[in-house]
């Protein structure tokens, strides 16, 4: 075996090389991690994009309606880009239990179980791999109303991987309902999802976006895990789990611009929202709107929020706590207030909120 003959000041060079690398390596690794920086080179996010669909080709409905070339174009461009498909279910467990998700991570919704998904959407979806979320109101698949799945079909979607949640029974406008209609409507819709699929969803969408804190309460008693709106935002769960937001998507809110503002978005943390119950009344409209901002970006004064009535708003800050103020009442029906802040890279924080005014 021949013998290894190193000089000592060579050796002594060489053992330091070692312990200087080593000591770089160890610091970098903890700076990463600081950075929320894993060693794969993927960012620890605590939030994802939730995307939701409604109908696929079905020109007469533009409001609810996409384009099957615009929602190619959107699956390509998640397909070819650094996004993360998840599962809803998964997202949301992940939040609830403060495990890190991958930057840039997407989940994608559809509501109301149009037929169209079951023709349009799911194959699309399937040759991609693309794990997705349909929220069922379970009256018009047991009338066999015409536009809608069938049991059947739903069932396919579930052996597929598929994740069924819930939207009621009928489908109503829950905050105008009595609490105990609204909880009938729960029940009875829990009851139908274990007689045909099986088991109880437990993710909740509110019909239209609507609810108001009754209506969230019943939701939480329903046994749900969580449940999502139709107000702009990344979903996080800072402000809790019964409020999450989605970016609706259709035939004029559904251009790849937006599209990349969303899937691209970071979340605008806040709490401590008021008002706290988002349906007003004569008294509170316009709302006297605030909230506190997360530690992380309490000290960031870029802050600026808009309505489609008012455009820019009055946006006043002291401290963490920001103060939104509207020139005149919003308008009968859903308004939307978006708040926006600068996040770096060229990427936007956004919080939604959507009032109720009767």
């Amino acid at each position: 075996m021949p013998t290894l003959h190193i000089a000592l000041p060579q050796l002594l060079r060489h053992m330091n090389h070692c312990i200087f690398k080593n000591l770089v390596n160890i610091t970098l690794l903890f700076m990463m991690s600081l950075c929320g920086i894993t060693s794969g080179g993927v960012f620890a996010a605590d939030y994802a994009t939730v995307l939701m669909y409604h109908r696929f080709g079905e020109d007469r409905y533009p409001s609810t309606n996409i384009h099957i070339e615009q929602f190619e174009a959107h699956l390509n461009m998640l397909d070819n880009g650094d996004y993360t498909i998840w599962p809803l279910g998964k997202v949301v467990d992940h939040l609830q239990k403060g495990l890190d998700l991958p930057d840039k991570t997407v989940a994608i919704t559809i509501d109301d179980a149009y037929l169209s998904v079951f023709i349009e959407a799911r194959p699309r979806l399937n040759a991609r791999n693309f794990p997705y979320t349909v929220f069922v109101a379970t009256q018009p698949v047991d009338r066999g109303h015409g536009g809608y799945m069938s049991w059947d079909q739903i069932r396919i979607l579930q052996d597929e991987g598929v994740q069924i949640g819930s939207q009621t029974r009928t489908h109503p406008h829950m905050h105008e309902i009595s609490m105990t209609e609204a909880k009938d409507e729960l029940e009875v819709s829990n009851k139908r999802f274990l007689e045909e699929i099986g088991q109880r969803p437990k993710l909740f969408a509110y019909p239209f976006g609507e609810y108001n804190l009754d209506v969230i309460e019943l939701v939480k008693q329903a046994g749900f895990d969580a449940a999502f709106g139709q107000n702009s935002g990344i979903a996080h769960g800072y402000h809790g789990f019964f409020e999450l937001p989605r970016f609706a998507m259709n035939e004029q809110y559904g251009t790849i611009d937006r599209l990349l503002l969303a899937v691209d978005g970071l979340p605008l943390k806040v709490d401590q929202i008021v008002p706290e119950d988002v349906v007003l009344n004569e008294e509170n409209n316009p709302p006297n709107y605030g909230f506190t901002l997360a530690p992380e970006i309490a000290n960031d004064r870029q802050l600026r929020c808009f309505n489609s009535a008012y455009g820019k708003l009055e946006v006043n800050i002291l401290g963490p706590r920001a103060e939104i103020r509207l020139p005149g009442p919003l308008e009968q029906g859903r308004a939307r207030i978006n708040c926006t802040m600068p996040g770096g890279d060229g990427r936007w924080r956004w919080f939604g909120r959507q009032f109720l005014i009767p």
